[in-house]
């Protein structure tokens, strides 16, 4: 399994951002990054109108859209069941054979490394105290001492060298994660 480290913070608090200005310098590095995002909100990814549209509209519970620029897999769950995407079976539709590292937004309560993104300015309490998994922190207010590493979160090329160096630690470890923190 390819390794995942998570970007995890409170709504607004510049998860999407920081990701988007990472996965530049990560590609600078050669590395092919596959991203998995947790939405609790419905979202329509297709044009109404369209034959897959249409198609997935007529009853199929799976359907891949392939062009010759991308791939779109779309998963349909009954109506009447609402369900949480789980973590594992997220990832394991991903094409591994493909890539060198996921990021994962979202999630936040997974078991999985995460850079915690922190505004202390919105006033919500830090993740890291009940979350054991977090490897980092990306604040507005880098000078504060924490007991995990902290990064500048303005700074998103230091937080691509974060992730560089927590990335070639993983290769010595079983399971893909460094061990989390006591």
């Amino acid at each position: 399994m390819t390794p995942a480290i998570g970007f995890a913070g409170f709504s607004g608090s510049g998860k999407t951002t920081l990701i988007e200005q990472v996965i530049p310098y990560l590609k600078q590095h050669g590395l092919r990054v596959g991203l998995l995002k947790h939405s609790h909100h419905d979202v329509e990814p297709d044009t109404p109108g369209k034959d897959s549209y249409r198609l997935r509209h007529a009853g199929s519970d799976q359907l891949l859209l392939a062009t010759p620029h991308r791939h779109i897999l779309f998963f349909e769950y009954p109506d009447d069941v609402d369900r949480e995407p789980v973590l594992e079976d997220c990832l394991a539709q991903l094409d591994h054979s493909r890539l060198d590292i996921v990021l994962v937004e979202g999630f936040r309560d997974q078991p999985i490394p995460k850079i915690e993104i922190h505004r202390p300015d919105y006033g919500k309490p830090l993740l890291y105290p009940k979350d054991t998994n977090i490897v980092a922190i990306a604040t507005s207010e880098p000078g504060k001492v924490h007991p995990v590493p902290v990064l500048d979160l303005n700074q998103p090329a230091s937080v691509a060298a974060f992730i560089l160096t927590w990335l070639d630690g993983t290769k010595s470890t079983l399971e893909g994660f460094p061990p989390a923190r006591e």
